[in-house]
């Protein structure tokens, strides 16, 4: 069935689903809110471009007709897209925006300015759902209630309350399920334990979580076994849920972890997607074509298995992860970095790994290490530095300049690693079960301290601009594509990701000729040009390039959600 024809049916069945509410149809000759006239429609569902209006009412698309159609239609606003594309607002797959959609301004400036109108969270860690022993000892009111029968669902509310600009929806965190039954501890969980985790994942998808996101370089996400995953797949199988994951492995044993995601989706039972899709350090770009054959494979036999990405060179996360796990096994990573003793052990076992995962420092090689963000006075010099700069300026090895910078921020010091190849990065575009995502949050720049990731303000653009108009890596309605309805149909959100009458007025309007990122490694903090104006439920949030100051954003649940009942 195409997407249109399923659009007819998941319009006639929202009325039934408890995640969306249903509206009727507008009625005609009624006055509309918004017309958006003489544009270029890119509708998300991959088909090509067409001129047309579209008009909005209330938060939904009212109408999308032949250019000129609406022109003498009653609106209370109309805006002239002539020369501009219509689209579909984007939906990041793997925003990081979570801490500023629920304590902070709620704008989303780097996300919107890119034309994202939702963000999707969760990967590896999610503030809910806590259990009593989980939650911390000065946890705040609104932490109490994530520790609640619903705190999956009462995180995704509190979101939404506090006031945001673009909608926000989360997969469940492996991680957070698994300190939920296991704490910090390593080990395979079993019985009574496993049981509760699974219970937790129930909750979370009757909350709303669209799946479960495991981030298995990360402690405690790594600690989790092959099976233990399988069995909390299975426990949310029922309710249409997704295993999205940051693999084991994403160079050295990059194939043997498809593998496992494979094993995953087949045994569990359940459709799986894989994070930020790469082949990382040159001695494994050979890799990339084996990689996505495995997929293709896959899916030829009947398993649900797709990817997302990001569309740089370079990734971003913890100096940790030059560092074996283990040694941040029970929370007692600092601690262990202020022994002599055990920072001989890190030594050794990064020079003779007994146990596999990912050093990242040794598949980008210090020089290749970009520290981007500390806190401490002392460690200010250090701020965009390669990791290989630090250690001469420190006079001693990078290990141990690196565990020096760790201990002495007491965080995991966020950090760029320059891994992947540029012909890599342009073939996954080119895959048809590819979907974007940023794996960034969206602040102000002027916000920002730190050298973040480029991919935080352009993504988006970075895409529109130089691999579909300049480069001509893909064709437009192919990115949009990718960007709005693959993201929706993955996460069954069916009314939100095309254009059409009925669906929610979640619309962007740019200029495919200016379209373009600006943020560089060296200098990041730079929106992007070339997205005009933003809806987010039929409210305008960016106009003329300039946030509006509204925020209209929703909070999203998945499929198998299951509305809360309140005690009397």
């Amino acid at each position: 069935m195409t997407r249109r024809v399923a659009l007819a049916v998941v319009l006639l069945a929202a009325c039934t689903r408890p995640a969306a509410t249903a509206h009727p149809a507008p009625a005609p000759g009624a006055a509309y809110d918004v017309i958006i006239e003489n544009g270029r429609i890119v509708d998300g569902t991959g088909a090509p471009w067409y001129y047309g209006d579209l008009a909005i009412r209330g938060d939904r698309i009212a109408a999308i007709t032949p250019r000129g159609m609406l022109h003498d239609a009653p609106t209370k606003a109309r805006v002239d897209a002539r020369g501009l594309v219509v689209s579909p607002g984007f939906i990041d797959i793997q925003d990081q925006s979570g801490g500023a959609l629920l304590l902070g301004d709620g704008r989303q400036l780097g996300k919107l300015t890119q034309g994202v109108t939702t963000g999707i969270e969760g990967e590896g860690s999610t503030p809910a759902p806590l259990n009593p022993a989980t939650l911390p000892p000065n946890a705040s009111a609104l932490q109490r209630t994530f520790a609640g029968p619903h705190g999956f669902d009462a995180w995704l509310s509190a979101m939404q309350a506090h006031g945001i600009s673009q909608n926000v929806g989360s997969f469940v965190g492996a991680g957070t399920i698994r300190q939920y039954g296991m704490a910090e501890r390593m080990g395979a969980a079993t019985g009574a334990t496993l049981d509760s985790m699974r219970a937790a994942v129930r909750r979370a998808m009757e909350d709303g979580a669209f799946g479960m996101a495991s981030a298995l370089i990360y402690p405690p996400n790594t600690f989790a076994t092959t099976q233990e995953l399988i069995d909390e797949s299975k426990a949310m199988a029922p309710y249409g849920g997704v295993y999205i994951t940051h693999m084991r492995s994403e160079a050295d044993h990059l194939l043997e972890a498809i593998d496992e995601v494979i094993r995953i989706g087949r045994e569990g039972g359940v459709a799986t997607e894989i994070y930020h899709l790469k082949a990382a350090g040159t001695r494994n770009w050979s890799k990339e074509r084996e990689l996505i054959s495995k997929i293709d494979s896959a899916r030829a036999a009947g398993l649900d298995i797709q990817a997302d990405m990001y569309a740089y060179t370079a990734g971003a996360t913890g100096l940790t992860s030059c560092l074996p796990p283990s040694f941040s096994a029970e929370g007692k990573l600092f601690g262990n970095l202020a022994s002599q003793e055990i920072r001989a052990r890190i030594h050794q076992e990064v020079a003779h790994p007994t146990s596999e995962w990912e050093d990242m420092c040794g598949l980008a090689t210090p020089a290749g290490v970009l520290i981007t963000s500390l806190r401490k006075p002392e460690n200010q010099p250090y701020i965009g530095k390669r990791l290989s700069e630090i250690a001469q300026m420190k006079h001693e090895d990078y290990l141990d300049a690196a565990m020096d910078l760790i201990l002495s921020e007491h965080s995991r010091v966020e950090t760029t690693y320059f891994l992947m190849s540029e012909d890599n990065v342009k073939l996954q575009l080119q895959q048809p079960w590819i979907k974007i995502g940023t794996d960034a949050g969206g602040p102000d720049p002027d916000s920002v301290r730190a050298l973040v990731h480029p991919r935080t303000f352009g993504n988006y653009p970075r895409i529109l601009g130089r691999y579909v108009r300049d480069e001509h890596v893909l064709t437009l309605e192919d990115a949009v594509r990718k960007m709005t309805s693959a993201v929706a149909d993955r996460l069954s959100i069916h009314d939100r990701g095309v254009l059409a009458p009925g669906m929610y007025a979640d619309v962007v309007v740019f200029d495919p000729a200016t379209i373009i990122d600006r943020a560089t490694y060296e200098n990041p903090k730079q929106l992007s040009t070339g997205v005009r104006d933003v809806w987010v439920n039929g409210v305008q949030v960016i106009r003329d390039g300039t946030h509006t100051g509204a925020k209209p954003g929703r909070a999203l649940r998945g499929p198998g959600y299951r509305r809360p009942v309140e005690s009397n």
